[in-house]
């Protein structure tokens, strides 16, 4: 499974872009999925994409079992870290 980040060009951001869509796609063929988002999403056209894998696996900070979790997950909403145990 992967997740698919676009971001699009603004200029009134920091950044100078901003999330357009971040979605998920149940899928292993990778290189099936880039070539999609890339002639959906030009460059060109303002668009960025980053593609991620949906689910890591973590080591529990504290048992040291090993766990699965979003690509995403906040460092203090994982207990890998110390942010989430110090709570």
């Amino acid at each position: 499974m992967y997740t698919v980040e676009i971001y699009k060009t603004d200029k009134r951001t920091k950044t100078g872009e901003r999330l357009f869509a971040k979605t998920d796609y149940d899928t292993d063929n990778l290189s099936m999925l880039e070539h999609t988002v890339k002639h959906t999403w030009r460059a060109s056209q303002g668009f960025r994409y980053e593609i991620h894998e949906t689910w890591v696996k973590r080591i529990n900070m504290m048992g040291g079992a090993e766990y699965v979790e979003r690509y995403d997950t906040p460092r203090y909403c994982s207990p890998s870290s110390e942010a989430y145990w110090s709570m």
